[in-house]
């Protein structure tokens, strides 16, 4: 418990050693301009807009940026709110309750730790808290949950459900726009959720240290709620821009599963998360992967006319060595590439 930065770094008045990084990798000024032209999908049932074209403007978020925001998504605003203020309910218990989901071991599937799954190997940690549960199906993995704060499970039992619906309908979207079968993204590409809490605190030095380093995700989609405060960057065109928090708006990444389905049709995002000075940041995720033992490849009508680009592999094999590689987007696509 004393590793988690919410611990002890309310009193900490210059950043430790182990958290500030090498030159070449700190963010320096965490001003960056914002992404004006990120993609907003307005999800509205009731609008004129027809679904075709509805269907067009997500492959094209897909294709050019590989995330976009969705608004009028369906999930209630007070859902939204009420998850919210569970998620900081949670970083703001007597840390004698935290003990009881702190755990190191890398095999509980409902833990908390703090930068990241691999803290006794890294070198430089990462400004982070995080506590992370599985969320289908809900009624086996709802007993594992925190007890507390009160009423966590009841709250956050409907939002995975909302979320995971919201998920399904983007990726049905996106099969459309692809021209992929009718129940493409059934049970086995789609049937592993999980839930991740970070907590980032306020920090004296945003400047030298990161709250998660430059990577693409390893899943098939994600779905995030950013809360008010800015903090997630995305790599584009050679520059870190900055995406403004939208209210009740959702943050939709592609993960590497879909770029390598879609026969890099779509791309994943590279993205980080940075810290600040004046106050603590909480964001919500919601991971859709595969199942571990999934055989994902590229889909056969994305290669009818072209070569596969990505060869064919167990999920739990690409997720094995993605932390191995420690995310390293570059490394992980290059390997699962056909040779010439």
């Amino acid at each position: 418990m004393e590793t988690l930065v919410s611990t002890w770094s309310r009193t900490a008045q210059i950043l430790p050693e182990n958290y500030v990084f090498p030159a070449g990798e700190r963010p320096g000024s965490v001003e960056v301009p914002l992404c004006q032209n990120i993609p907003v999908i307005d999800l509205s049932q009731d609008q004129e807009k027809s679904q075709s074209q509805r269907v067009q403007e997500i492959l094209a978020a897909c294709q050019e940026f590989g995330f976009f925001q969705v608004i009028n998504h369906g999930v209630s605003e007070d859902l939204i709110d009420d998850t919210m203020k569970m998620a900081k309910d949670f970083y703001d218990m007597p840390i004698e309750e935290k003990a009881k989901v702190y755990s190191t071991d890398r095999s509980k599937s409902c833990r908390l730790f703090t930068s990241t799954y691999s803290y006794d190997n890294e070198k430089f940690h990462f400004w982070r808290d995080n506590m992370r549960h599985p969320c289908h199906p809900l009624d086996k993995c709802i007993h594992l949950w925190p007890e507390k704060p009160t009423n966590y499970r009841n709250i956050v039992g409907k939002y995975s459900l909302e979320v995971r619906k919201l998920s399904l309908r983007i990726l049905e979207l996106i099969r459309e726009g692809l021209g992929l079968e009718d129940g493409y993204f059934g049970e086995e590409l789609t049937g592993d959720q999980i839930l991740s809490v970070n907590h980032y605190p306020s920090c004296p030095d945003p400047s030298l240290t990161l709250g998660l380093p430059k990577h693409a995700d390893f899943n098939v989609i994600t779905v995030l709620l950013q809360g008010s405060v800015c903090g997630l960057q995305v790599y584009r065109n050679g520059e870190w821009l900055g995406v403004e928090p939208i209210p009740h708006a959702f943050v939709v990444n592609i993960g590497h599963q879909l770029e390598i389905i879609s026969n890099g049709k779509l791309r994943s995002a590279v993205h980080r998360a940075v810290t600040n000075s004046q106050e603590a940041r909480t964001t919500i995720v919601n991971f859709i992967s595969p199942l571990l033992d999934t055989i994902v490849e590229p889909a056969k009508s994305m290669v009818d006319n072209s070569v596969p680009l990505y060869r064919t592999f167990k999920f739990k094999d690409f997720l094995k060595f993605f932390q191995e590689k420690k995310g390293d987007t570059e490394a992980v696509m290059e390997a699962y590439k056909i040779k010439p």
